[in-house]
């Protein structure tokens, strides 16, 4: 018997909100100068429009599995996108910068509950291998380049109407996902007897907010402040009593067994640490090339279109073909070695650095890399999922994309910050190149910190190499954790 021959248009609908949820992490960011002049944000609060967005998603994506599978995941799919539509109008019309930071927490809560629905319903409508492989090449090509379209669309939007509609465009991208949900996209009842995990929430999602906030902080009051270290210690502390309360709660918010599967938190582990890079770095690229390099909003979102256009062709043309015949890690090892290449490319910048010399080439490595990394984490991390945990998986691969976001924006910016200020307090002796100096030192700091980056998305493909260690779907992997027969 055929399968659903609207499914491919139900694939549509849950990408459309897929690309809505993960391009609200970067679509603000090209219309932060103008929101933070708008509203009188000042340089040590401004991450925060990013941070609170991505800090609200990453720390109750677990919980939003979890609701997933409680009451069925179509109805928290729609729930979420009514919700990120409300949250994102209220935004656009913040008119205190508290209302703003606010509005993005409130769109982060419900893209927690919007995402892991998006990633089931993809999960369960495709099922046959071959057509699974090519709805995960576009679900991952969307995961990964959405950032960069977010940079496109915000330029268009901040230049030519107002930095408010960066927010007020998702909801009509939200009521024609609602629409189409309801029209074309199915699903199994939940499971009304299951329970949520409130512990387990404040438990994990308070350190995660903790570790953030610490990075935050090292900025203004330096990394030996008793403050920071305090938050730091606070942040391991609970998230270490997380993971002692998941082996005793009675419904753990994260059964510990998914994470015991080698291949699978290897997957979690490498896209945490290639999205801290890779976010980071997007915050540096936009204020360098409209601060620096003096690019409007929307030259700055079109600079971005080489890295989207290779992030779909490492996702779609490379990684979705391959699959099926080399393992996960031979895809995702060489993936961080190229975009780490890209990267130390751009240590080399300066304020009089040309585009199509010193940027490209990075843009298009980095962008090669991060397909072929993030198409077979979202395939290999869901494969051989039991069907009442997919919902909480699926959450935990946007979990791991999230706070990997969150963090990369907080400890990058604070490094970036603080070698910038390091600099030019060293090299500023004439006054009257102070303009030249602050320049130079901002940019030094934006070279010590993809440094960082760089070295961590070293990092990220060496825990591939060793932690993933599932076969090619074509020879019956990934089996370390059993397909199951029935549903449970």
């Amino acid at each position: 018997m055929d399968a659903d021959p609207r499914r491919w248009w139900g694939l549509v609908i849950i990408a459309l909100a897929q690309l809505m949820v993960v391009l609200d992490a970067t679509i603000v960011n090209i219309a932060l100068p103008s929101a933070q002049s708008d509203l009188g944000i000042s340089d040590g609060d401004r991450q925060w429009v990013i941070t609170a967005y991505t800090l609200a998603f990453g720390g109750l994506l677990l919980l939003g599995g979890r609701i997933a599978d409680l009451v069925g995941r179509k109805r928290t799919f729609v729930i979420g996108l009514v919700g990120f539509a409300a949250a994102s109008a209220l935004g656009g019309a913040a008119t205190t910068s508290g209302m703003l930071f606010g509005a993005r927490a409130l769109q982060g809560v419900f893209a927690a509950v919007l995402a892991p629905s998006a990633l089931s319903l993809l999960t369960t409508t495709f099922t046959d291998p071959k057509e699974r492989g090519k709805a995960f090449g576009i679900y991952g090509a969307l995961a990964g380049s959405g950032s960069a379209i977010g940079f496109i669309v915000g330029g268009l939007l901040t230049e030519y109407l107002d930095w408010r509609w960066c927010l007020y465009v998702n909801v009509p991208i939200a009521v024609v996902a609602v629409i189409g949900a309801l029209a074309l996209l199915h699903d199994s009842p939940g499971h009304p007897g299951a329970r949520l995990d409130v512990p387990g929430v404040l438990l994990g999602c308070g350190g995660l907010v903790a570790i953030v906030y610490g990075f935050a902080e090292a900025e203004p009051r330096g990394w030996t402040d008793p403050m920071v270290l305090t938050l730091f210690a606070a942040g391991v502390v609970l998230l270490a009593a997380f993971v002692w309360w998941q082996t005793r709660a009675p419904v753990p918010l994260l059964p510990l067994h998914i994470i015991k599967d080698r291949s699978r938190a290897g997957c979690f582990l490498t896209m945490a640490l290639a999205v801290i890079g890779m976010f980071g770095l997007f915050l540096f690229m936009t204020y360098y090339l409209q601060v620096i390099l003096d690019y409007s909003p929307v030259m700055t979102g079109l600079a971005f279109l080489p890295l989207t256009a290779a992030i779909i062709t490492g996702s779609t043309q490379i990684a979705a073909r391959l699959l099926d015949h080399v393992a996960p890690r031979l895809l995702m090892a060489p993936g961080a070695l190229l975009a780490a290449v890209g990267m130390v490319l751009l240590t080399r910048l300066t304020v009089h650095s040309s585009y199509a010399a010193d940027i490209l080439p990075a843009l298009i490595l980095m962008g090669l890399g991060m397909g072929l990394i993030f198409m077979p984490v979202f395939a290999t991390a869901t494969a051989g999922v039991a069907p009442q945990d997919s919902g909480v998986t699926s959450a935990t691969v946007n979990t791991s994309q999230q706070v990997g976001g969150s963090i990369g924006t907080a400890l990058l910016n604070t490094i970036a910050t603080t070698s910038s200020t390091a600099y030019i307090t060293a090299h500023l002796t004439d006054p009257a190149q102070r303009a030249l100096v602050t320049k130079e030192g901002i940019v030094h700091g934006y070279t010590v910190a993809i440094w960082w980056a760089a070295a961590i998305m070293l990092l990220a493909g060496l825990i591939a190499a060793l932690m993933v260690t599932a076969k090619p779907s074509k020879h019956g992997a990934p089996q370390e954790a059993p397909v199951p027969e029935s549903v449970a």
